[in-house]
């Protein structure tokens, strides 16, 4: 997709820090990090999100890659979250599929914006 951001990364268009490459995914850390590590896994093919009928052995390829990036990054024992964002609810801003890796530090739940949590 000529307009998507991170095409223009797997492209060599605009530059990133790679974390990791294979023949099926791009991983770079992330520009504006929310975690000591945030590292983006992409898919080399554009797929919008999860809902673009993206075939089930290219989501178990990317599964196994999360592990290698984590210990890539060295959060691979302490622990890491993984995050696919998908729709304009859950603050998406890149539509081409990928992952959040994000450790290096303990960890909360997460909270919503605006939401309160339900009584256990």
């Amino acid at each position: 997709m000529s307009d998507c951001l991170f095409c223009k990364i797997i492209a060599g268009e605009i530059p990133s820090k790679k974390v990791y490459e294979d023949e099926d995914f791009y991983a770079f850390d992330d520009i504006e990090p929310e975690a000591p590590v945030h590292t983006l896994v992409i898919p080399k093919k554009h797929y919008d999100n999860l809902q673009d009928d993206v075939p089930a052995e290219l989501l178990g390829k990317l599964w196994k890659t999360i592990p290698e990036v984590a210990k890539e990054k060295g959060v691979y024992e302490s622990g890491y979250r993984s995050v696919i964002n998908t729709g304009p609810d859950s603050a998406a801003t890149v539509s081409h599929l990928h992952v959040h890796i994000l450790g290096g530090t303990k960890m909360g739940r997460f909270t919503f914006e605006g939401s309160q949590r339900l009584a256990d």
